[in-house]
């Protein structure tokens, strides 16, 4: 079965780190292009990270620069996002997403209808 699957959320203090994997089955993941997008109560899924196929090229939004990053284990078929830093505005649900290659992160990778495979979903809860 081709799936996606998030892991490492959870609930840390303003200030603290998480770091997110997903796992590929199935197929390949260092042949896509990858992301990591999120979405808090209330609101639409926002796009933090896009990594081409290939890892030419990195794009991320500015709420996340300095504090988060992407990485990929091709070994492992599994995919990172560090958070550092967090603040409580970075409370939502993180799913990862791949994109058949090719794909540069152009300018409409922070929609999520442009991704085509997607992961369960790992809550993220920052709070004293």
């Amino acid at each position: 079965q081709v799936e996606l699957v998030e892991s490492g959320g959870g609930l840390v203090q303003p200030g603290g780190s998480l770091r997110l994997s997903c796992l590929a089955s199935g197929f390949r993941l260092d042949y896509f292009a990858v992301g990591w997008f999120r979405q808090a109560p209330g609101e639409e899924r926002e796009g933090i990270f896009c990594m081409s196929d290939g890892d030419r090229r990195t794009v991320s939004t500015h709420s996340v620069q300095g504090r988060f990053s992407i990485s990929r284990d091709n070994k492992k078929n599994t995919m990172y996002l560090q958070m550092n830093d967090l603040k409580p505005e970075d409370t939502a649900v993180y799913y990862c997403a791949t994109h058949l290659p090719p794909y540069n992160c152009g300018d409409q990778w922070y929609d999520p209808a442009v991704w085509g495979s997607w992961g369960q979903g790992t809550q993220v809860t920052v709070s004293s």
